[in-house]
């Protein structure tokens, strides 16, 4: 179960941080906004639990990042839209950040890279000079480093959420995707990602794409 005051308060913090000026909408208003998406119904791994963990990587990594709290308001819009059955989740959900920030009192530098970053997470490939992009990144696929349960439970989730498409076609888009991560020379960017998740991450997709060949 997620703590929604305790989002509300985190939300609170960051933008607080980034803010210029002193006449805004009310911060809880987006807090709200955001949360109501991220709970909706078709998400099944896609969560608040997935935010918050996101949120929490985030901080654990964010010595490595030269713009923390906009890494932080990436990661509260990287999956704000989603939909399953949609290609553009990512650009919507940049979108939809352009839009939010700037009225919430973010500068327009502060948005732009925020947007930057969530479009990033549509390939997860930062480039070697990409800081924040690898904080980011990093935070968004160490679930792929998880406890052998818990990535069962997330492959699971992953599953119903693409509930609608049949057997073999997600087994081979699965698949495919899988390849794609391990063909990454590292799947994690940051020393601690590197150091701490990389070699469980690749064992956990290995494992994976060997129960979808069988």
């Amino acid at each position: 179960m997620v703590d929604l005051d305790a989002l509300r308060t985190r939300w609170l913090r960051t933008l607080l941080s980034v803010r210029e000026g002193t006449r805004h909408p009310d911060p809880d208003v987006y807090a709200d906004a955001l949360l109501r998406r991220w709970q909706e119904p078709q998400r099944h791994y896609h969560t608040l639990i997935h935010l918050a963990a996101v949120l929490d990587h985030v901080d654990t990594l964010q010595a490595y990042a030269d713009d923390p709290d906009a890494v932080r308001l990436a990661a509260w819009f990287h999956d704000a839209v989603y939909l399953p059955d949609r290609s553009e989740n990512e650009e919507r959900s940049a979108a939809l950040a352009e839009r939010a920030l700037p009225e919430a009192g973010v500068p327009e530098r502060t948005t732009a890279e925020v947007a930057r970053l969530v479009r990033l997470t549509v390939t997860h490939d930062p480039a070697d000079d990409d800081r924040n992009g690898q904080v980011l990144c990093d935070a968004d696929l160490a679930i792929l480093a998880s406890a052998p349960s818990v990535y069962a439970a997330y492959t699971a989730a992953v599953r119903e959420e693409y509930h609608f498409v049949p057997n073999d076609a997600f087994r081979a888009g699965r698949a495919a995707v899988l390849r794609q991560l391990l063909d990454f020379p590292r799947l994690f960017r940051t020393p601690h990602g590197a150091e701490r998740w990389e070699a469980t991450a690749r064992y956990n997709l290995g494992a994976e794409l060997e129960l979808l060949s069988s």
